[in-house]
């Protein structure tokens, strides 16, 4: 008797074992006897046929059966199955066969059985590959959802912020111009400096929030202008000597290649990323420290150096920085100024600094040994910025060109 004459004796034997065995499962349950049956005869045919690719429409068929629980979990739910499956055919080939038609079947069917387990395997990962993608696209869209909800709120709270501010700001003026002309209301003068100096940093949070969704909606215009980085230089630390007197930090900087010369962009952002940059090695250089700015040339562009000697960033932390409304450390502990060591603020400056230079076609970068707050290993930000000669557009050049002419 031939191997696919011979595992027709074992045929209902073989069924009541599988159904003996599943009937309490969570495989197959509607319609399991079918789903046996069907597994019986592409045994037979494969038997017949010498080829075991007959499987490959029920393995698919079955891995689609999968329950999100198999999906999630780390069982090989399918692969398990069909392994008792072939466990049980061996059982019942050895128990009802004689010992030689046992082994003829058993050889024939071995790589059939192997080919089987093979396609479940690919099968069940190719399903579990498929529903983890899915699940993962379902994040992505999420989260690109919650993001433009927070930058949609963060546009519209900044604008409708900026109405009251302005009614704030300019009821404030009216007051402080009837006080000044009254020199016995020394302490409603205190009281009028103290809401100025409120709106005027709550107009500063409200700029950088606008700026934060031009960027985060590539809106962002830049008005390309020569500009001298020395120049802005002296422009910036004329602005900022109360915060560093205050602090006692020591600003060294150093001549480079490029740090004298005309280059082209935006001026007024450009400052604001340096004066970001300043900001942020204040406040985390403890009193009496230095801050050094240096750089060089490279070909095409101009690096910039500002080097403290802060309480350094954890390398984990050197990414996640330039992220909206990231902070170093405990935020519970910051103070409330904004130059003060480790002074709180809404997170903000380096993200904008580097929404401005990628606009400008630049990168910022830090490096820093790590974070500790005793030995301040400090930290160095990098700014790379395209070295231009001449303005990028043809009307900012013309417009130049006239000028230099006039002049």
């Amino acid at each position: 008797m031939n191997p696919s004459e011979t595992i027709k004796t074992i045929k209902e034997i073989w069924l009541k074992r599988l159904i003996k065995q599943f009937a309490k499962g969570d495989h197959l349950k509607s319609d399991l006897t079918d789903q046996f049956l069907l597994y019986f005869n592409l045994m037979e045919q494969s038997l017949e046929t010498g080829e075991a690719g007959w499987f490959d429409s029920l393995m698919d068929t079955w891995s689609t059966s999968l329950t999100q629980s198999d999906l999630e979990g780390n069982d090989n739910s399918l692969t398990d199955f069909v392994k008792q499956i072939v466990s049980i055919t061996h059982q019942v080939c050895l128990e009802q066969l004689d010992p030689e038609s046992a082994v003829i079947l058993l050889t024939d069917l071995l790589p059939i059985s192997l080919y089987v387990l093979e396609k479940a395997a690919h099968y069940e990962t190719e399903a579990k590959i498929s529903y983890v993608t899915r699940q993962l696209d379902q994040v992505r869209l999420s989260l690109e959802k919650l993001d433009r909800s927070k930058s949609g709120f963060i546009a519209v709270a900044a604008h409708e912020l900026k109405t009251p501010l302005t009614l704030v700001d300019g009821y404030t003026s009216m007051l402080s111009d009837t006080v000044c002309f009254d020199e016995n209301n020394l302490q409603h003068r205190a009281y009028i400096n103290g809401i100025q100096k409120g709106t005027k940093r709550l107009r500063a949070i409200i700029d950088d929030m606008i700026d934060v969704s031009l960027i985060d909606n590539n809106l962002m215009s830049l008005n390309f202008q020569p500009f001298w980085i020395n120049r802005l230089m002296d422009v910036l630390l004329i602005e900022m000597k109360p915060s560093i007197d205050e602090r006692n930090i020591t600003i060294k900087i150093q001549d480079f290649e490029g740090y004298k010369e005309l280059n082209f962009g935006d001026p007024e952002r450009i400052l604001q990323v340096l004066r970001n940059l300043l900001m942020n090695a204040i406040k985390y250089t403890p009193d009496g420290g230095e801050i050094e700015f240096y750089g060089r040339k490279l070909p095409g562009f101009v690096e910039i150096c500002v080097h403290d000697t802060g309480i350094g960033i954890d390398s984990e932390d050197q990414s996640l920085i330039f992220e909206k409304f990231s902070r170093i450390g405990n935020v519970s502990l910051h103070s409330s100024g904004k130059t003060k060591f480790k002074g709180g603020g809404p997170g903000l400056g380096l993200h904008i600094a580097k929404g401005i230079i990628e606009a400008h076609g630049g990168t910022i970068w830090v490096e820093s040994p790590g974070y500790d707050e005793n030995t301040c290993p400090g930290s160095t930000f990098h700014l790379l910025l395209p070295s231009r000669e001449t303005p990028p557009d043809d009307k900012t050049a013309k417009l130049f060109e006239d000028l230099k002419a006039k002049g």
